[in-house]
């Protein structure tokens, strides 16, 4: 039977509960348990040697029940934590335990503890991540699988450790080159809606006794003043369902998802740095997944929806269909005009070499560096070019506001 996306993991709702016991030694010892049912926690507490003699329900914070999402960085450190712990030789069943009981963030732990009893009723690995796949793409679970069936799960659990933290890592100095111009773009914008509303009316009150014509650029600052607070109102609506109506076509339409990420690739320095993280991606997916033996045309179809950009993702999936038609990957890649000479033939090099997992990694390698040197120079070129920018906004307003006092003092 298919599952949804949205679907919720199978069990009970769980409770945190307060309990009191005294341990193999007759010390008296307490803590907190998360369990369905205060049965379920006594029993917990049997197997690890303690006789409860206390055990209640802990009040629920008012807001939110201590409920949050499950980001993609829960699941980077679950998928480390598993491969630690598969490499030490803890039993599957047994690491899930440890891994979801001991997680802070509740949601990932009903996750993994549902996991977990899928598992113990028979359910291999792979088919129990594939009920979730909000959570686990294709790529995890086709890992996963080639692992339990050539007996080597915890090589392959490592290797995607490595590969969740290696996105995550692309992903954070991709974040950490867009937000730094936008916050200080948006404070150069209130600090000038501040000015506006507040410091022009009283120059304007202030001019309004000089008895004289004023400068076009004052005049023209405090007629932006007026129409701002006169319609302060229809302009926070308009800001705000702008906002709103680009986000739900983000959500809802591809194309303009599509359009977006093509017009961004072209942005001057920002788009070079998003090339390089996708290719940086397209690289590290594929190699990872042919590592574990997953065959080209199947990794490929994995490798199309995690590059983070359509234009990227539509190039791998025609490329996906000419490889299945025979054409070699170096071949196809050429076809694309969106891959450098360099990785096209490091693609051609592991062809020909049977090495191609060895040959990609080493240009995920060379292209994280890549994108980690390029965010570093461009938080330096827009540490002036911000100044100025803000300089010209405030240091602008503020002109217009001493022209009429210049004006009146050459007079004088």
């Amino acid at each position: 039977m298919a599952v949804t996306a949205l679907q919720k993991p199978k069990t009970e709702k769980a409770h945190i509960f307060a309990w009191e016991g005294v341990d193999r030694r007759g010390n008296r010892v307490k803590g907190d348990l998360r369990a369905p049912s205060v049965a379920l926690v006594r029993a917990d507490l049997r197997r690890q040697g303690v006789n409860p003699t206390k055990v209640r329900k802990k009040a629920q914070p008012l807001f939110g029940g201590g409920k949050r999402k499950i980001t993609s960085q829960d699941l980077t450190v679950f998928s480390r934590q598993l491969a630690t712990m598969m490499a030490a030789g803890v039993p599957l069943v047994q690491a899930f335990d440890i891994v979801g009981r001991g997680h802070d963030n509740p949601s990932m732990q009903d996750l993994l503890l549902a996991i977990k009893q899928d598992i113990e009723s028979g359910t291999a690995m792979a088919d129990a991540l594939r009920k979730y796949p909000l959570y686990f793409d294709d790529l995890v679970c086709n890992l996963v699988a080639a692992g339990e069936a050539a007996g080597v799960l915890d090589v392959l659990l490592d290797k995607i450790a490595t590969y969740k933290e290696k996105t995550e890592s692309i992903k954070g100095k991709i974040k950490k080159a867009m937000f730094y111009p936008a916050a200080v773009i948006l404070v150069a914008i209130g600090v000038t809606v501040v000015i506006l509303l507040f410091v022009i009316p009283q120059f304007k009150a202030l001019f309004s006794s000089f008895g004289a014509d004023l400068p076009a650029f004052t005049l023209l600052v405090i007629s932006l003043s007026d129409i701002l607070r006169e319609y302060w109102w229809a302009a926070t609506l308009a800001v705000g369902g702008a906002v709103w109506g680009i986000g739900q076509l983000f959500k809802r339409s591809r194309k303009f998802r599509e359009i977006l990420d093509r017009v961004v690739l072209k942005v001057p320095v920002i788009g070079g740095i998003l090339n390089k993280a996708a290719i940086a991606r397209f690289a590290r997916t594929l190699s990872t997944m042919f590592a574990a033996g997953v065959p080209l045309v199947e990794a490929l179809d994995s490798v199309a929806g995690a590059t983070g950009n359509i234009v990227y993702g539509n190039a791998v999936r025609k490329m996906r269909e000419e490889v299945a038609t025979g054409q070699s990957l170096q071949l196809t890649m050429r076809q694309r005009n969106l891959f450098p000479h360099m990785v096209i033939q490091m693609t051609a090099i592991g062809e020909e070499s049977g090495a191609l997992d060895e040959m990609l990694a080493k240009v995920a390698d060379f292209y994280e560096e890549e994108v980690d040197n390029a965010v570093d120079a461009l938080s330096s070129l827009l540490e002036p070019l911000i100044m100025v920018v803000i300089g010209g906004l405030v240091g602008g307003l503020v002109v217009a506001m001493y022209l009429p006092i210049f004006k009146l003092a050459a007079v004088v």
